[in-house]
């Protein structure tokens, strides 16, 4: 189905499951999609649900269907139906499972409103219900938004509990005892009355006559075995031996090899080329012009991926003029004319911030301009993809993130139903929002459809990797402040312009579809903050450059965190407050942001008096549903600027795996404090001009500050890990900068104003 018929169905159905009146619409979102699973089974394999499977000789597999790309989520998923199945993790199998809409993920959504996190009222609540019925009937089976272990908490604890219930029922039969009665451990169920015991693979076959209970009761937190507790990572035995296959590990029998060179700018095309020299390169088979929603270019087939190389390299083209300014400085200067525009909207407007200032004396506001550039997602693996298309089949090997969408973009290309394209999700070498997108898995299609049924397995260089992803956005923001002496803002108002992620996003992936309402990630870490200021006003000023923009680590809080909360570090030293005290005092209706403010000061040890040349910055952001304080230790040396520690409170509501946890806090804030250094994506000639990683370095080890984190399970609701520890590194590093140095740092990256030793 079209993802223009789906995009109607879900609006008809979501309404009438929101309504609760129309028949068709609950009839629909009650109901289950097939269970994928069925379609494959191997010989002596029964599955349960769709992510359960048993076999005869008692292998569990456990489907995780979200993508691995490193932050252990099949280590979390896989235990929560473990912990259900009464299994140890580390004897279960873990598959990534097929595309399907079965795996939609509905948290996702419940997080794409505009209403922050602590909002609970009665609209922000009827909009997060309505998620449930929209993401089932759209069938998006995505990994992003920090919503895995939220999406599936519920969903995979019941797989595994109805799975537990059916295995009892038949072992009662099995065993002519009450199941009440029977025991329960490591893939076995034993009578204490009579000794006897059997395994879940004798009792699997015979477990689907049974059906499971209406009323199951999840095992209670107090009973739980295996969450909460450090278990090890499913996917690390296959990493260090070599085994685990990446999407650029794909090898398949008569296999061919190609890669792709795209229009350096943007939504051009080649007006003349010449294909002669690069099929004069010994082992090219073919060059093909390639045109989608995503980018023109032509991708060169060959006989080895060097040869591709190398063909794609010999092409003589001459490519269009970009139809957008052609260097970062007058990108900049299309931003600040926008910001100067009228807003597109505002979703933080307390009290009246217009007033505020109205009267406000000169020696009571204060100012500033912030800047941050485009960023590139950088992942280690560079983009590939391998697609077969033989006999009206079409496979797709791809590490992706969203395997349901480009089933749906695919499907069009050979003509064929989005159900019928077969979308093998591979692991991947980093994904940070940049394998969310389709464009590498329909270039591989459209060379495969080329092939003469052979499997073609497209790798980019580096080079087209850096210079063709889709971006962070650039941003840029008005900063305004009145402050009273000793206390802290009276008013706020902030104004942000950046290009819209959702407008591009859907540009290039569902064109026949408008995207409605605010972008909130042109102003998600500022508008949606805890702080409690009498005139808080945010305005969102969006930009029609048409630079190719997505999902990044954090998204907007990437941008909108650095300049929010240095700005209220700036509000703080000019009211002459510390800035702990300040956000203690503005947050002080929120019990989770107070707890990790408090939490991180106690660890940092702040208050402290440091000796000269060193500074402690602090910040605060509530983002993917987790609160999240962070403080940042820097020492003013001969060499530049040494970031010493970092010290992270985290407020998730409830852990899963800490020690998952933990690493991908780390992990989010290496992200933010590499790209914080010296990270950017510039233009020249409407081309990027950064090609490799010694043009867009990251942090090295060396570099690397000690990072301590905690985390706190206060929050009544679950919140996200993969991306919260990114947005407030970022600002608590420009913040200790600033109290080591007195430099107040506004634009990104700060390798622009200092040097990191």
């Amino acid at each position: 189905m079209g993802i223009a018929k789906i995009a109607r169905r879900t609006f008809l159905v979501g309404a009438a499951a929101v309504a609760g009146g129309v028949a068709f619409g609950y009839y629909y979102v009650s109901r289950d999609y097939p269970n994928p699973l069925e379609r494959d089974l191997a010989s002596g394999e029964t599955t349960f649900n769709p992510f359960v499977k048993i076999a005869t000789d008692n292998t569990i597999t456990i489907i995780a269907p979200r993508a691995e790309m490193g932050q252990g989520i099949h280590t979390s998923l896989a235990a929560l139906v473990a912990e259900e199945l009464d299994v140890d993790p580390a004897s279960v199998k873990v598959e990534h499972g097929p595309a399907s809409f079965a795996y939609f993920n509905s948290a996702m959504l419940e997080d794409g409103g505009p209403f922050p996190t602590f909002d609970e009222g009665f609209l922000a609540e009827t909009m997060r219900s309505a998620a449930y019925p929209i993401s089932k009937v759209l069938g998006l089976q995505v990994t992003g938004g920090s919503s895995s272990i939220r999406d599936g908490y519920d969903k995979m604890r019941m797989a595994g509990c109805a799975a537990r219930h059916m295995l009892l029922a038949a072992a009662s039969a099995h065993l002519g005892a009450h199941a009440e009665s029977l025991e329960i451990a490591n893939g076995e169920i034993r009578d204490p009355a009579s000794g006897k015991s059997v395994t879940y693979g004798e009792l699997a076959n015979e477990a689907l006559r049974h059906a499971p209970p209406s009323d199951m009761k999840l095992r209670d937190p107090a009973q739980w075995k295996v969450l909460g507790k450090p278990v090890p990572r499913t996917d690390i035995p296959a990493k260090v031996t070599g085994s685990a296959q990446f999407g650029i590990d794909v090898d398949l029998p008569e296999m061919l090899y190609a890669t792709v060179r795209m229009s350096p700018r943007f939504g051009s095309k080649a007006s003349t080329y010449s294909a002669d020299a690069a099929m004069a390169v010994p082992g090219v088979v073919k060059v093909v012009p390639i045109t989608t929603n995503q980018g023109s270019g032509f991708g060169v087939i060959a006989n080895n991926t060097w040869a591709a190389f190398k063909g794609a390299e010999a092409l003589d083209i001459e490519w269009e003029q970009a139809s957008y300014p052609l260097d970062s400085e007058a990108m900049f200067a299309e931003l600040a004319a926008r910001l100067k525009a009228s807003p597109s909207f505002s979703l933080r407007d307390d009290g009246n911030a217009e007033t505020a200032f109205a009267d406000a004396p000169r020696e009571e506001v204060i100012d500033a301009e912030y800047q941050a550039p485009w960023l590139a997602h950088a992942c280690m693996e560079p983009m590939n993809a391998t697609a077969q298309w033989k006999d009206g089949i079409l496979e797709i090997w791809s590490p992706n993130q969203s395997p349901t969408i480009i089933q749906m973009a695919a499907a069009p290309l050979v003509g064929v139903e989005a159900a019928d394209v077969r979308v093998h999700t591979t692991y991947m070498g980093g994904g940070f929002g940049r394998r969310a997108e389709v464009d590498f898995s329909l270039y591989a299609v459209e060379l495969a459809k080329e092939t003469e049924g052979k499997p073609v397995k497209v790798t980019w260089t580096r080079e087209e990797d850096m210079r063709h992803d889709t971006y962070r956005p650039a941003a840029v923001a008005s900063m305004r402040a009145r402050i009273v002496k000793g206390e802290g803002p009276s008013a706020v108002d902030i104004r942000i312009a950046s290009p819209s992620i959702l407008k591009s996003v859907m540009k290039r992936t569902f064109p026949s579809i408008s995207p409605m309402g605010p972008d909130k990630t042109v102003t998600e870490g500022s508008h949606d903050q805890p702080y409690k200021i009498a005139n808080y006003r945010v305005s969102g000023h969006v930009s029609d450059l048409p630079i190719p923009v997505g999902f990044w680590r954090s998204v907007g809080n990437s941008f909108n965190a650095f300049f929010h909360e240095s700005f209220m570090d700036e509000v703080a030293v000019a009211s002459g407050v510390d800035p702990l005290e300040m956000r203690l005092k503005l947050m002080a209706d929120y019990p989770a942001a107070i707890g990790v403010l408090k939490k991180v000061a106690e660890m940092s040890g702040w208050g402290y008096e440091l000796p000269k040349g060193r500074g402690m910055g602090i910040a605060h952001t509530l983002s993917f549903g987790s609160w999240v304080a962070q403080v940042v230790q820097v020492r003013d040396t001969d060499s530049g600027i040494r970031i010493e520690k970092v010290w992270c409170a985290i407020d998730i509501g409830t852990a899963i795996d800490p020690s998952i946890i933990k690493a991908q806090m780390m992990s989010g804030i290496v992200f933010g404090l590499s790209s914080a250094m010296g990270q950017e994506i510039t233009f020249a000639d409407g081309e990027v001009e950064q090609a490799n990683f010694p043009d867009y370095d990251a942090m090295r080890m060396g570099q690397c500050p000690q990072i301590e984190v905690e985390i706190l399970e206060t929050w009544h609701k679950m919140g996200g890990a993969g991306e919260p520890g990114t947005p407030p590194s970022i600002p608590a590093l420009a913040n200790a900068i600033h109290a080591a140095t007195g430099k107040r740092l506004r634009t990104l990256p700060f390798s622009k104003d200092v040097t990191f030793a």
